[in-house]
């Protein structure tokens, strides 16, 4: 697995800039961040501690979501296209040492790593090791779930930012978070393409480690 490297600075302008800290709170606003328990507010707050949750997850993927995880994996980019209902996973989270957020994905035997981040225009951008990308929305549901949604994928090449048309891409991204009570956590992931419908699902439950006293409570 290629090890992520991600530079850490940006250059605008023809001077170096310091690459920004990822603040959620920030990009959605203190009223909006708020409304999220306390629980996700911890989960994602800027610069919290190195973390591992443990759960399941059941997997789909169509036909047309297989071949585009084996196109994924060219670029060293690996989408988890197994079809199962339950597998055991954990996600470590853990900053990139450049001001981005790591999630790293252990579904079974593969392995799926990609850092969110700022940027250079201050929008949130979720990055993998082969340089797929993808420019986010992030926003805070009805009921209560933090949400990211993609609003175009580019490749990140020697620094450039090339946009993939929508038809080459995975489909739409939508990921949420949402909490289920005292340290329990539902992940849920869907992709759809514009032309080929529904490629990806995935969801599973996971455990924080040791739940705060706000979560006893």
């Amino acid at each position: 697995m290629n090890t992520l490297h991600h530079p850490t600075t940006f250059q605008a302008d023809g001077l170096h800039q310091q690459a920004p800290t990822l603040d959620l709170a920030a990009l959605l606003g203190e009223r909006e961040w708020q409304r999220l328990s306390p629980a996700i507010r911890k989960r994602f707050a800027a610069g919290h501690a190195d973390v591992s949750y443990q759960g399941s997850m059941a997997l789909q993927a169509s036909c047309m979501g297989r071949l585009f995880g084996l196109a994924a994996r060219l670029l060293g980019s690996p989408l988890a296209s197994a079809q199962t209902h339950a597998v055991a996973a954990t996600v470590n989270v853990y900053g990139d040492g450049a001001g981005g957020v790591v999630w790293e994905r252990l579904l079974g035997r593969q392995r799926v790593r990609s850092t969110k981040r700022l940027g250079p225009d201050g929008t949130l951008e979720e990055c993998t090791a082969g340089g797929l990308s993808m420019q986010l929305d992030v926003r805070v549901e009805a009921d209560g779930a933090l949400v990211f949604q993609s609003r175009r994928y580019f490749l990140l090449l020697a620094g450039r930012r090339i946009t993939i048309p929508a038809w080459l891409t995975p489909g739409t991204c939508r990921v949420a978070h949402q909490d289920m009570g005292p340290g329990q956590f539902r992940f849920t992931m869907d992709m759809n393409h514009p032309l080929w419908g529904h490629t990806f699902h995935q969801s599973g439950v996971f455990h924080d480690p040791q739940p705060s006293h706000a979560e006893q409570d």
